[in-house]
């Protein structure tokens, strides 16, 4: 049937492939075919490459040298089709990843602009400490070494005060909010009349 279809095409596109040729490559099918699982990551994707690159084979069959063999000119067919399949898998995959990046970057972006806005309002409820540590270390992201340097105060007693604060917080969110605060409240309206977390 495969010699059948190459043999359709070569008659279709008037190119000088013999039937000696295709005979030769279709009964090399199952040899080019391993060669070709051997270094893709399924079958399917290596029977797609052998399909394209039999195509390819009629287009370029007026390539062959007179004194080259078929199958040897086949497998050079076969590597620039590996080599082509890898260059576009590295062309998508470093699509994908930059548009994983960038949807990223813009939900961290989204996210910190719907902190719940009752954080704000809790924060002066707090001891004064404890607010300074939660605005410098979280919300304005300075480095605790340069925040407990700036405290007169070392690196592990503003490790212990940062940590307080935050269960501190965190209490006062839950009694004000509910446990939708536990949860991560994204879309708060506590703060709005009738309001609750949603």
């Amino acid at each position: 049937m495969l010699l059948n279809s190459l043999m359709a095409t070569t008659n279709d596109a008037l190119l000088p492939m013999t039937e000696g040729v295709v005979e030769r490559l279709v009964s090399n099918h199952r040899q080019f075919l391993s060669f070709l699982e051997a270094r893709v990551s399924s079958r399917a994707v290596a029977e797609e490459l052998l399909q394209t690159a039999f195509v390819r084979a009629v287009e370029k069959s007026a390539t062959i040298e007179a004194d080259e063999s078929a199958v040897a000119w086949f497998y050079r067919l076969l590597r620039n089709a590996l080599i082509d399949h890898y260059r576009r898998g590295a062309t998508e995959a470093r699509a994908v990843e930059a548009h994983a990046r960038e949807t990223f970057e813009g939900f961290e972006l989204e996210l910190k602009d719907a902190v719940c806005a009752c954080m704000t309002r809790l924060l002066p409820t707090l001891k004064p400490e404890y607010a300074e540590m939660i605005v410098r270390v979280d919300l304005q992201e300075t480095p605790l070494s340069e925040v407990a340097s700036s405290l007169s105060i070392t690196p592990n007693n503003a490790t212990v005060r940062l940590h307080r604060a935050r269960q501190a917080l965190k209490q006062r969110l839950e009694r004000s909010c509910g446990t939708c605060a536990s949860h991560g409240c994204l879309d708060c309206t506590c703060g709005q009349p009738g309001g609750g977390c949603a």
